[in-house]
């Protein structure tokens, strides 16, 4: 295979098409899709898939194994072959053509989209696309929903199977937003096409087709679980123990970790997990590592990425520095928690690649002694962060202040 730099200058003749297809089956297909189809000798699909466009295929008909092989070895295997992979509406949207396009490159085939079933129910509906969210909840967890509810919103959300629908409801009343509106657009483009609409609350629709999209139209009640935008987020919304990083501290934190999209976090000595959460939050391709000894924390940790919609991050029970064997290099790392431990600072420096960012709280006198000796040699900088809260004092009103915050910003060179 030539250099990473050459391969868009050669030219390749495509062995393996890639087509999307409707619940219309090949009656949607136009005349090229047509043509890749009966022109393959090996055709891979779903057992729906392979139904749907028997009429055309001449070759053998090859049902994915089970389970799915995320490697694609089998389609790999006949490279310089005619083949034919089928998929459901466009294959590039959350689709069979992303796991393809990791181990076949872009010049090696074609592919030809049908609409996605976002575009099909955004049509049935009037919604634009570019000014509501779609999320895919097709085998992965509800919990990515959380983020997306905030009053007055629209949202598409593709399920699983017949099941999601009322699953989605009922996280939607448990969380206080019963009231909105939920549409069920099942079979799209098929004969079987049918729109219904409940609420959250009220969710009686039965006999739901396994292919099916949500719409969500969001109503929040006053006790709405809404998780903001901003970093910072109330203390409240997190399960914890009293090792969490305040709010005030933590929006500081998140600012001075200065996340971008689709880097990794390594957040040791996570505690609560709300820094590694609030990163995640920040955009769907973000990716963190909660670092935890406490084995009871760690399992806090997981009731919290699940309320906070973030079910990717990734747990890991252990101490550092010896935890961090083995882990994916960090673009940038929080240390809240065990700090001052022998080896935990410097293998973190370590850990960090040119230009990674590594930001680190202090509130105890050893943790300070650390970050000023990591200043005196490293430099970067360092900050003194004081919060006052009012509180009562007999019948009147105080402030008290908070213990004070160390914090070290740094950027390796």
């Amino acid at each position: 295979m030539p250099p990473e730099s050459d391969r868009k200058h050669v030219t390749i003749d495509p062995w393996l098409s890639i087509i999307g297809l409707g619940e219309d089956g090949v009656s949607g297909l136009g005349e090229r899709a047509r043509s890749a189809i009966s022109a393959a000798t090996v055709v891979f699909g779903g057992k729906r898939h392979l139904e749907l466009a028997t009429p055309l295929i001449a070759g053998e008909a090859r049902p994915w194994p089970q389970p799915f092989d995320t490697a694609m070895q089998a389609v790999v295997d006949l490279r310089g072959q005619k083949v034919c992979v089928l998929a459901s509406g466009d294959p590039f949207f959350f689709g069979v053509g992303v796991t393809l396009s990791r181990h076949v490159e872009a010049q090696e085939y074609i592919a030809i989209p049908s609409p996605s079933a976002f575009s099909l129910a955004a049509s049935r509906l009037g919604w634009a696309l570019q000014d509501i969210e779609t999320v895919s909840l097709h085998g992965r967890s509800l919990d990515l929903a959380r983020p997306l509810l905030h009053p007055g919103r629209k949202v598409l959300a593709l399920t699983s199977d017949e099941m999601g629908p009322a699953a989605l409801a009922t996280l939607l009343t448990e969380s206080g937003f019963g009231k909105s509106a939920l549409t069920v657009l099942e079979a799209l483009g098929g004969g079987q096409e049918r729109v219904r609409t409940s609420t959250a609350e009220k969710f009686d629709l039965a006999d739901i087709h396994v292919l099916n999209v949500v719409a969500i139209e969001v109503i929040a009640s006053g006790n709405a679980r809404i998780l903001p935008l901003a970093c910072g987020m109330d203390d409240a919304l997190f399960d914890h123990d009293g090792q969490i990083t305040k709010r005030e501290i933590r929006a500081l934190t998140l600012s001075a970790l200065s996340p971008r999209r689709g880097e990794l976090l390594w957040d040791i000595g996570a505690g609560s997990g709300s820094i590694g959460i609030e990163w995640m939050l920040r955009h769907p391709s973000m990716q963190a590592i909660a670092i935890e000894g406490d084995a009871a924390r760690a399992v806090r940790i997981g009731h919290n990425t699940a309320a906070m919609g973030v079910p990717g991050l990734r747990i890991i029970k252990g101490t550092a520095p010896q935890a961090l064997g083995g882990l994916p290099r960090p673009d940038a790392i929080f240390i809240g928690g065990g700090g001052s431990e022998p080896g935990v600072f410097d293998a973190a420096v370590q850990a960090l690649g040119p230009d990674g960012r590594l930001v680190a709280n202090a509130v105890t006198l050893e943790m300070e002694a650390v970050l000023l000796a990591a200043h005196a040699r490293l430099g970067g900088s360092l900050s003194r962060l004081d919060i006052s809260r009012v509180t009562p004092i007999g019948t009147m009103f105080g402030w008290r202040p908070a213990m004070p915050v160390t914090q070290w910003i740094w950027t390796k060179p």
